[in-house]
């Protein structure tokens, strides 16, 4: 698996124009920093991991105000792909078996 660092997180919202790369980036900074606390932390179990990965998922929360005065808003197709990432993370950090719905359970959108 390639670094965590050089993954396109959130690729396919970046190739579709109706969500704004400026908030995109700060999405993408997200992941990057639960990837670095993951690192930091080294959560020992699923349990430690949900509680980093729901904290960034509140961080998710707080972007939605920005997409919507974008124009944009976090619908079915973002919550894939941001869903997919965050299950990405936790398969690439040694947890195979996360549930990507519990890695997301505090999701607003």
């Amino acid at each position: 698996m390639p670094p965590v660092s050089i993954h396109p997180f959130l690729r396919a919202l970046y190739e579709d124009g109706y969500y704004p790369d400026h908030v995109l980036d700060r999405g993408r900074a997200i992941l990057l920093a639960l990837c670095e606390r993951v690192e930091r932390e080294r959560p020992a179990g699923l349990a430690a991991l949900y509680a980093l990965t729901q904290a960034a998922t509140e961080e998710f929360n707080d972007l939605q105000a920005a997409f919507e005065a974008a124009g944009s808003e976090i619908e079915t197709v973002a919550r894939e792909e941001i869903a997919e990432d965050f299950g990405f993370v936790a398969r690439a950090y040694g947890f195979p078996d996360a549930d990507v719905e519990e890695l997301i359970a505090t999701r607003e959108w």
